[in-house]
């Protein structure tokens, strides 16, 4: 077996399961939300194999796969800040000097 074996076979089965989807075989919200992130993370990994091969619509590929990535995480993003404050905001109140 050679060694990308294993990614090809991933790469087929997430293509298939795109082709499904817009045919109209739906496989679920399951596979659709994971779809929602699998796009922009190739998007992501096709432009850092741009950008290492020498191409600029690398850096135009990746940078939108950010953008697209960082929409869908923005949730969790949120709530990462707020319990970040929280403890800010603990270690304010507490008075303790970090030195």
């Amino acid at each position: 077996m050679k060694k990308n074996t294993g990614f090809a076979v991933l790469l087929i089965a997430f293509g298939a399961l795109i082709l499904l989807n817009k045919l109209g075989l739906h496989m679920g919200p399951f596979i659709g939300s994971i779809m929602g992130y699998v796009i922009p993370l190739a998007m992501v990994g096709l432009g850092y194999v741009g950008i290492k091969n020498g191409s600029k619509i690398g850096w135009i590929i990746a940078g939108l796969g950010i953008i697209i990535l960082l929409g869908k995480l923005s949730g969790w993003l949120i709530i990462l800040l707020a319990i970040g404050l929280i403890g800010y905001g603990f270690t304010m109140l507490s008075g303790r000097s970090r030195v």
